[in-house]
């Protein structure tokens, strides 16, 4: 089923409106809830999720795949979902992210600069020198695949 569904939005996501749109996870719970979370390169309206809805209601409604009663909920990933896919960073350049690498390392700063294989990430390290502390802007480039979790960090200051 899920497979259906993933075809269906990857049918949607060929029309130029939303050519910039993805799917990052599509789950069908055993009480026949379909989830289907959705992204796109300058962020997902309302609109966009009740029109991608809609298209895959009429199918699954036409086709009867989910039976006369079902839940679909069609939403974007949100602020507490890790980003999974390097698309999903352009859009939070700037942005203070939380970056846990495969090899325990684990990072806050702003996100300064994304390339096809890694970011870079800007933040403060103070450190000792002699009997006062000093405080040093250091950068860090992360490869995507070294990647374990990202989140992006909400302040509201």
């Amino acid at each position: 089923m899920e497979e259906k569904i993933i075809d269906l939005l990857e049918e949607k996501f060929t029309e130029p409106e939303f050519s910039n749109c993805f799917w990052l996870d599509v789950k069908l719970h055993a009480d026949k809830k379909l989830e289907i979370i959705i992204d796109c390169d300058t962020g997902v309206t309302f609109t966009t999720c009740r029109q991608i809805s809609r298209h895959l209601e009429s199918v699954i409604d036409e086709e009867q795949w989910l039976g006369p009663k079902y839940t679909l909920e069609v939403s974007s990933p949100g602020t507490d979902r890790p980003l999974q896919l390097p698309r999903q960073y352009k859009k939070h350049l700037g942005r203070k992210l939380e970056v846990k690498t495969k090899g325990g390392d684990e990072y806050e700063g702003r996100l300064s600069e994304i390339t096809e294989e890694a970011i870079t990430l800007d933040y403060k390290v103070r450190r000792k020198e002699g009997k006062r502390k000093v405080t040093e802007e250091v950068q860090t480039t992360i490869a995507f695949d070294a990647i374990e979790k990202a989140k992006v960090k909400i302040s509201f200051k």
